[in-house]
């Protein structure tokens, strides 16, 4: 009977409409869904239609063919898209530092089945991710390495860290000017050590990182901190030392509060440390700024080896006074109290601080030019310690110290590096960060590196034995060379060069003006590259940090450099 009547009207999903009497009426058909009505001449198509179009969700489908693709229904993941999933599952784990675990996770995999709508996808399997991020490494890679081969000189900074398993590591980046001048700066490696740090090893361990990058003949400068080790290793490599401004200034600091502040610093950091050592005291410190309408704020402990937590520390004391003098008089305990005289200490500690904490972190960063920033930073911290009637007598001491051991460590920086980058910076070329009687002698000395770059004697057999004998000459002679004396108009030409403003970027100014100062857009590439500190390495730490954690102490040191690498690398994508 005509397919058992469509199988039963397309299998149950319509039924025949009863008349008032209790009669089947074949004409007219009714939806078991929405109880729509249709008229029924032994076709189906409409009623097929009606299915795909307004219940597409059914289960079963009179004709498979035409139905709608439902989340239920969902076909599996190609090949190509399982593939496209797993690496950037490995990507994931790469960039933000996720353990190779999480894989593994009953929650993990549940959430994907529900973003793939593939029911019966499973994620890979962990040493499906870890070929994965070995390979994204090699890629990666090789993209650095193709920036280092289009590159003329690269500047690098490294440090020592010490993972929470006692595990020595040396961190070592990378710095650059683009063809296009733009400055970049990425990890090279993150590698275990096994020695001690003697000098000869370090030194050793920095020319093995530049000889794997083939970077030997490009590195211009390495930054390190002052520990005397590093100051050794420095001698020993081929390479021109850039001791760390920002230590060098931490270290200003800490030597000059050890003779006007240290009562007052040592009641602040009991003060806090009775808020920070007790739930209990907190919670009343905290309802104390409550009811003074002051936002709730925890008090900072200092750190020495933490830059600026002095500062924060005096700052969180200084805002929240009232609030930690009326919760200290409400409780017994056995602090004692900061004076009145000693909180104005604290006030007047917080003005001499704060521009040592802006230098800091100017000369910290890497997306911009530092390196020529630091004797006008400098210049500008002696400025502010300068001493001024109004100045009490501990503030005095306070300022002689630091202008003193600022004098003294500058001394033992590299000095001359740090001029001639100061003069290819267009926003301070006028030099005024440097004192009047040695400004000629920079110009001399950049002269003299236009002359290195392109030396007379280099002559071809085509301009004849007459035009060397002649070149022979004119090198012996006293007077000034036709090259020379291109080379000083190149020096005059940049020099009366208008100074740009200080928020402009000395790299644009370049890439603007490359053309007409050829010469000096050479020793521009490879000065202002340097970076002004070790920052960038101590950044580095950071990120190793969140990977190599007490859960993970035992991840292979291949592992460990691969994983930060590519957190570093991937870091702008």
């Amino acid at each position: 009977m005509e397919k058992q009547e469509q199988d039963g009207l397309l299998d149950g999903e319509f039924k025949y409409k009863k008349n008032t009497d209790g009669t089947i009426n074949k004409h007219v058909v009714i939806c078991t869904h929405c109880s729509k009505e249709f008229q029924f001449h032994r076709s189906y198509s409409s009623l097929k239609y009606h299915l795909n179009a307004k219940h597409a969700f059914v289960g079963a489908a009179a004709s498979p063919g035409l139905r709608q693709t439902t989340l239920s229904e969902r076909r599996p993941l190609s090949k190509s898209s399982l593939d496209k999933l797993t690496d950037n599952i490995a990507k994931w784990i790469a960039k933000d530092c996720r353990p190779l675990s999480i894989v593994e996770d009953k929650g993990f995999a549940d959430v994907l089945k529900v973003a793939s709508q593939d029911a019966s996808y499973k994620p890979p399997a962990r040493s499906t991710i870890t070929i994965r991020i070995h390979e994204l490494y090699e890629t990666e890679k090789k993209k650095k390495e193709e920036a280092l081969v289009h590159t003329e000189c690269v500047a690098l900074t490294g440090d020592h860290w010490t993972t929470v398993s006692n595990d020595n590591y040396l961190g070592v980046t990378a710095h650059l000017i683009t063809e296009a001048w733009g400055l970049t700066s990425f990890a090279l490696t993150i590698m275990k050590t096994e020695e001690r740090h003697f000098a000869e090893a370090c030194a050793e361990q920095f020319q093995t990182v530049a000889r794997n990058w083939s970077i030997e003949e490009k590195v211009t400068t390495v930054g390190t901190d002052s520990a005397r080790y590093m100051i050794a290793a420095a001698r020993i490599m081929p390479f021109n030392h850039m001791p760390c401004t920002a230590h060098i200034l931490q270290r200003c600091i800490t030597v000059s509060l050890t003779d006007s502040f240290v009562t007052a610093l040592a009641k602040c950091r009991k003060i806090v440390g009775h808020f920070k050592h007790s739930p209990a005291n907190t919670a009343e410190l905290n309802a104390e700024q409550v009811s003074l309408g002051r936002k709730q704020e925890p008090l900072a402990q200092d750190v020495p080896t933490r830059w600026n937590s002095t500062l924060e520390m005096v700052k969180r004391l200084i805002r929240n006074q009232t609030a930690v003098t009326a919760t200290l008089d409400k409780q017994k305990h056995k602090l004692v109290l900061l004076t009145p005289p000693e909180w104005d200490k604290l006030q007047r500690l917080e003005t001499l601080l704060e521009p040592c904490r802006y230098v800091t972190e100017l000369l910290g960063g890497e997306a911009y030019v530092s390196c020529s920033v630091v004797l006008p930073a400098f210049c500008h911290l002696r400025r502010v310690m300068e001493v001024t009637d109004e100045d009490p007598a501990y503030v005095v001491r306070f300022k002689e110290k630091f202008k003193e051991d600022l004098a003294s460590r500058q001394a033992h920086t590299n000095y001359a590096w740090l001029q001639i980058a100061t003069a290819l910076d267009p926003r301070f070329k006028d030099l005024r960060s440097v004192p009047k009687t040695d400004r000629e002698a920079v110009w001399t000395t950049l002269a003299g590196m236009l002359h290195e770059d392109s030396p007379r004697g280099s002559h071809t057999a085509e301009e004849g034995p007459a035009k060397k004998r002649l070149s022979l000459l004119q090198m012996d002679s006293d007077s000034e060379s036709e090259e020379e004396v291109q080379q000083d108009r190149a020096i005059q030409r940049y020099r009366a060069e208008p100074c740009t403003a200080l928020e402009d970027c000395p790299l644009q100014w370049w890439a603007a003006h490359a053309g007409a100062h050829s010469q000096l857009a050479r020793l521009a590439r490879r000065y202002l590259a340097t970076p002004a500190s070790t920052v960038p390495c101590e950044r580095l730490f950071s990120v190793a940090g969140h990977i190599v954690n007490k859960k993970r102490s035992a991840l292979h040191s291949e592992n460990v450099d691969k994983l930060v690498c590519l957190s570093n690398w991937l870091k702008d994508e």
